[in-house]
């Protein structure tokens, strides 16, 4: 990919035989694609999917919130030889604003150029994604339209009309699913194709981060972006799964792990990482704990007499025989030093081809590591992996 081009290139010779035999790994019942939000950041992860997309490694389960949602919107609703040009599309469409003619080299150059950029996106919205309110939120009167957000995503709407087939989508051949939060209630909830149909308005409503966005209705209840409660779906696919072994790649597009800041702009820029990074540790030792005590439980049950067991210690020893096995391959985006709070609503097609690469790059490396997407006879767990510290850990 060449970062120079003003478009992401629509050519498909990555895919020129669809036919050809998809690569699977041995042993996996299921491989899930996880998307997490971040805005301008989810470039990465059309990156990321690009990588997996030459590898013909074929999907059964997308889950994603916010840019996530909108990512594995994109790629589940098309068949296969669509699916990498309609992303290309989407990304090329949102970053289609000229910044600046020239930017000289460095980065205190680089960094005015992005301020820039991000201001254009506060002050005009986005190409295909959003516009400002006519009346500014604060002027708006208490239940007009325009009083409690300051953009309205109707371009987002077109646009996802245009390049998502929800058809496809609700045909149930790959697993999708939306993460978003109830307004009223507070609890997260998810989307999911294999209860509901899937429309447009469940991508908008996983994505309508207040107070940039509105509140979107779905029968009587409203919902906002689910990465307000948790920005990455990981733990749904975890809570849903018990007998299936599980490849899984998660991409995040905040880092936890990062400098000591120095100046305002760098805490706020930690700040945000902090609040939208992945807990991936955390759900990991969740589902660890879980799953130690299923396996106490089982053999527990092994030692009494079938004759003794009652039809529903039998029924809980058949689910516990056979516990699955998930292994999961992180990429977290990498900031670069000129990246600063505004990262995630700097639309500039510079930044969205440099954060595509990032995640190209990142995959193949992974993809390389061969041994990673075996399972593991140690692990009887969770394993996840980490290209960027070059190392796996198992979390039982």
């Amino acid at each position: 990919m060449n970062v120079r081009s003003k478009e992401i290139s629509m050519d498909q010779s990555s895919d020129a035989v669809f036919n050809a035999p998809e690569w699977r790994p041995e042993g996996y019942h299921c491989i899930s694609l996880v998307l997490q939000g971040g805005g301008a950041l989810g470039a990465y992860q059309a990156g990321v999917y690009e990588a997996l997309h030459e590898e013909k490694i074929e999907l059964d389960w997308l889950s994603g919130v916010s840019i996530g949602a909108i990512n594995a919107a994109i790629i589940a609703g098309n068949r296969r030889e669509n699916r990498l040009i309609r992303l290309k599309e989407f990304w090329n469409r949102i970053t289609e604003r000229k910044v600046w003619n020239y930017t000289p080299d460095g980065d205190v150059f680089r960094v005015m150029r992005n301020s820039a950029s991000a201001w254009m996106s506060t002050l005009f919205g986005v190409p295909g994604f959003f516009s400002p309110r006519q009346v500014n939120a604060w002027l708006a009167p208490a239940g007009a339209k325009d009083a409690t957000s300051f953009y309205s995503v109707e371009p987002l709407k077109e646009t996802l009309l245009e390049l998502v087939d929800f058809g496809i989508i609700n045909e149930k051949h790959t697993r999708l699913s939306l993460g978003a939060v109830n307004v009223r209630s507070g609890n997260f909830v998810y989307f999911d194709n294999s209860d509901i149909d899937i429309g447009p308005e469940h991508i908008l409503a996983s994505g309508a981060l207040p107070p940039a966005f509105p509140m979107v209705q779905i029968g009587t209840d409203y919902y906002w972006d689910g990465g307000i409660v948790s920005n990455t779906p990981l733990q749904h696919l975890l809570a849903q799964e018990t007998r299936r072994n599980m490849l899984v790649f998660q991409v995040d597009l905040f880092s936890s792990r990062g400098a000591l800041p120095r100046e305002m702009a760098e805490v706020m820029a930690r700040h945000k990482d902090i609040t939208y990074a992945s807990r991936t540790r955390y759900n990991t030792d969740v589902y660890r704990l879980t799953r130690q005590w299923k396996s106490i439980a089982y053999k527990a049950l092994c030692k009494i007499p079938e004759s003794d067991l009652t039809p529903e210690e039998k029924r809980i020893k058949a689910e516990l025989q056979h516990l699955a096995e998930v292994n999961i391959c992180q990429l977290i985006y990498q900031q670069q030093a000129y990246e600063g709070n505004s990262k995630d609503y700097e639309f500039s097609k510079t930044s969205m081809l440099e954060h595509w690469r990032a995640g190209y790059t990142d995959t193949k490396r992974t993809l390389a590591h061969r041994g990673w997407m075996e399972i593991s006879e140690h692990a009887h767990g969770v394993m996840v992996h980490d290209v960027h510290l070059e190392r796996e850990y198992s979390s039982l």
